[in-house]
């Protein structure tokens, strides 16, 4: 290689540093992805290596790869040499993206995570789960979710992804991405509508995998859809995420609100800190104004004031809410207008200025004698 072509190698190199791995979400220079990159009488030559074999993101990769080519100055033509990373290759990326850490949400991890709970099924908690994590990534913050309601998963389809699937990258699993959200289901690893009916271990075992061997990188708030009631998995996050902060999901039925009030009790003997109470189906507004009180109306109230924690949000019923889940639409993007959207964006804004507390973090300090 001459050195006036030098520059424009360079160039060529800073463009492609521009392209990121869509599911890795890294620049693919930074991954090793790019074995070579030269410029000759206007041909940029470029060995690009994928992860794996039909990698899914395949087609993108090749078009941003051709697309930031084609903006370095002289380049008149792309020649593209596409080929698959060895093993070893692999094995040296997955260890790299690692690191040194055994437990991607450990007590030093500066996550913040919320296990959203309920005492019972049908009171919105995946829906309202689903747009918190979609206006929480609207807010420019980098958001995980784990569906973690393993008999009853919904996620994958309310965020419109049913049928995706997780890239696996030797033994590392890259999740599907949904409106910038980061996204594992159990849902995803079955077929179609296949019930899934597992006891305690199995239960357990499924959940610690999705919090180690999926890879999420470096998240600013990773959320939890747990499955309604007092059951193995809300136990088992107990031990896996002490420091999970939980906010309990109830209707405003005083008899909803009794059952709920299990999930924060239990949330709190694994160690867990309940937050607070949002009160889904909390009346339907009327074109006059006033609200139509279908479900009655004090079980947020209630169920905070037996919990000690405050009510963060009063989420009314939405047809647009519900039609949103319907076709994989959160209404937070489609229809932020809406009360229902109004209500979860009010939500999403209060915990994401939320800290993370000191208790069972590790401190960097040591004591002298």
């Amino acid at each position: 290689m001459n050195s006036e072509a030098l520059p424009s190698s360079d160039a060529l190199l800073a463009a492609l540093g521009r392209v990121q791995d869509p599911e890795i979400r890294r620049p693919i220079t930074e991954l090793d992805m790019v074995r070579s990159a030269t410029v000759a009488d206007g041909v940029a030559t470029i060995q690009l290596r994928l992860t794996i074999v039909g990698c899914p993101a395949a087609d993108r990769i090749e078009a941003d790869v051709r697309a930031a080519a084609g903006t370095v100055e002289g380049v008149d033509r792309v020649d593209l040499d596409i080929g698959v990373m060895t093993v070893a290759e692999r094995e040296a990326l997955t260890a790299r993206l690692r690191g040194t850490k055994k437990q991607q949400f450990g007590p030093d991890s500066l996550t913040k995570i919320f296990a959203i709970s309920s005492g019972k099924g049908g009171v919105g908690k995946s829906t309202i789960t689903a747009n918190l994590a979609v206006a929480l990534a609207a807010r420019g913050l980098r958001v995980g979710l784990v569906d973690a309601d393993v008999f009853g998963f919904s996620i994958p389809g309310i965020l419109g992804i049913a049928d995706a699937k997780p890239t696996q990258v030797g033994d590392m699993i890259l999740p599907p991405i949904a409106h910038g959200v980061k996204v594992v289901s159990i849902g995803m690893f079955v077929d179609g509508q296949a019930a899934v009916s597992w006891r305690g271990p199995l239960l357990h075992r499924t959940i610690q995998q999705f919090l180690t061997d999926v890879w999420f990188g470096d998240l600013d708030v990773l959320l939890l859809d747990l499955p309604p009631g007092t059951g193995d998995i809300a136990i088992s996050l107990g031990q896996l995420l002490p420091q999970a902060e939980v906010v309990v999901v109830t209707t405003p039925q005083p008899a909803a609100a009794e059952v709920a009030e299990r999930s924060g009790l239990v949330a709190r003997q694994t160690g867990q800190t309940v937050i607070g109470v949002v009160e889904n189906m909390a009346g339907l507004v009327q074109p006059d104004g006033s609200v139509l009180e279908l479900f009655g109306s004090g079980g947020g109230d209630e169920l905070a004031t037996r919990l000690g924690v405050p009510v963060l949000a009063r989420i009314p019923l939405s047809v647009a809410l519900r039609a949103g889940g319907d076709a994989g639409e959160p209404i937070v993007l489609s229809d932020a207008d809406d009360p229902a959207a109004d209500a979860i964006l009010t939500l999403a804004a209060a915990l994401a200025t939320r800290e993370r507390g000191l208790p069972q973090r590790h401190l960097p300090f040591t004591t002298s004698q």
